[in-house]
């Protein structure tokens, strides 16, 4: 009862200190990120080999088994290790020990990666390294349309990711969808074997003369001057005039007498539509500890700005938006919360007819509320979905811890105590049921505590 008797002994301070958790609560509010989950620090590291044209069966016995064996042998706390060969693509994921350090374990990933490529076969390519979570989901989709699918996936990929990027907190993986722009030599056999030429000569002509080379400079009196070479042909019609042979009879031989350069692309892999047509989507990510909220929104405003600088006929799109999710949960527990709070309030000034009390009350359960939140930022956690379902579960303890001590000084009061003797008195009376029955309410959590894996990164949180 030491806490009550200060605050009787010292109400202004106890009335800074509630003006205290009044700012500190909002500040919390403010700057803790909100997030749809509890982050799943669960450590993993993905290493992906691309080997095209190679079988899966290939792959997993000449590639993806060698490579385990070496990972066992110089990467420390692995705690298991997934692998998937498919045709083309090897994907080993390493799973790590809960307290391994993820960067010692990228560096080292990437140190044998390295090393081991002279024992793997000729003509493997340094793999991709990535450090993957659970958490790592799409919290925003943008989609692009109007335009051809060359046109689509080149803007995603050099414009449009390239501004949105700068968005603190975003990742954005490569488009799906959309056409990969490459410049293509369509050859005609016909007149390759008139001339005399063969394939080879059209791939050896255009590897010659398509060159970037430095140029240097040239000193001509007081001046330097950047000497600028036409090594590297900047447009199509310059590809097709590249020389290829000169004739006994004088005739030159370009390119496009044997072949059509075109703008064109490579095979499609993946197809996205919606509205009915062909587009080009963008999947942006959350990295860190950065709040959904923040990202999407950082998102949304940096979009207008980004259309000025792109075609007019391209069509920006949201196509699903995690940030809803996690306003309707944090609308959602205000609500209850704020719901509670009346009712309760309306409730002890129907029945004790005492405005004093249910101002009490009315100021005593957000202060409570805040208190917590507070804590939870302090503690590194986010504004979850988890996080605040278990504010909403305690909304209805502080509802009755409230209203039955409210109660019980309100009945001394009646039977004439004085008021600070009544507030001591009712206070000490019911102390001891009110921890009893919230100790009994709070020991259903403990058990979460010990949980592992997935579920204890999910449940802690609420707990």
């Amino acid at each position: 009862m030491w806490i009550v008797n200060l605050a009787l002994k010292r109400p202004y301070t106890f009335i800074v200190l509630a003006i205290f958790i009044l700012i500190a609560g909002v500040l919390s509010i403010v700057s803790t990120p909100k997030d749809i989950f509890p982050s799943i620090n669960i450590p993993v590291i993905s290493v992906i080999f691309n080997f095209p044209g190679m079988a899966p069966r290939d792959l997993e016995q000449h590639l993806t088994t060698v490579y385990e064996r070496v990972l066992t042998t110089t990467v420390d706390n692995i705690e298991h290790i997934e692998s998937e060969s498919l045709f083309g693509i090897a994907v080993v994921k390493i799973f790590l020990q809960p307290k391994a350090s993820v960067p010692r374990g990228i560096a080292q990933v990437t140190s044998v990666s390295q090393a081991i490529l002279r024992q793997l076969p000729i003509g493997t390519t340094p793999p991709l390294v990535l450090s993957y979570s659970a958490t790592n989901v799409p919290v925003l989709r943008v989609g692009l349309g109007g335009l051809s699918e060359q046109q689509l996936n080149d803007l995603g990929l050099n414009f449009v990711r390239t501004q949105l990027i700068t968005v603190p907190g975003v990742a954005i993986p490569y488009p799906y969808g959309g056409k990969q722009r490459y410049v293509e030599v369509d050859l005609n056999y016909k007149a390759l074997q008139g001339y005399g030429l063969t394939p080879f000569d059209v791939v050896n002509t255009i590897t010659a003369q398509n060159l970037i080379l430095p140029s240097g400079t040239e000193k001509i009196g007081r001046f330097e001057y950047l000497v600028g070479l036409n090594s590297s042909p900047d447009s199509i019609e310059k590809l097709n005039a590249i020389p290829i042979k000169s004739l006994p009879n004088g005739t030159t031989v370009y390119i496009r007498d044997v072949a059509n350069i075109v703008n064109g692309s490579i095979p499609q892999t993946n197809i996205v539509r919606f509205n009915g047509g062909r587009a080009t989507m963008l999947d942006i990510q959350k990295a860190g500890s950065a709040s959904t909220l923040d990202i999407v929104q950082g998102v949304k405003n940096k979009i207008p700005d980004l259309k000025q600088t792109l075609p007019p006929a391209l069509v920006i799109s949201m196509l699903s938006d995690q940030s809803i999710f996690v306003a309707g949960a944090i609308e959602g527990v205000v609500r209850e919360a704020v719901i509670a709070g009346c009712l309760t309030a309306i409730m002890i000034l129907l029945f004790l007819g005492d405005w004093k009390s249910t101002l009490i009350i009315a100021i005593s359960i957000p202060l409570a509320i805040l208190s917590s939140i507070a804590v939870l930022s302090a503690l590194g956690e986010t504004l979850n979905i988890m996080t605040l379902g278990g504010l909403a579960l305690a909304v209805g303890i502080l509802v009755d811890d409230a209203t039955v001590t409210i109660e019980n000084i309100d009945r001394l009061l009646a039977e004439g105590e004085p008021t600070l003797d009544a507030i001591r008195d009712g206070a000490a009376q019911i102390a001891l049921p009110a921890l009893v029955s919230t100790l009994c309410i709070c020991i259903v959590f403990v058990p979460i505590f010990f949980l592992s894996g997935v579920a204890k990164y999910l449940f802690s949180p609420l707990a």
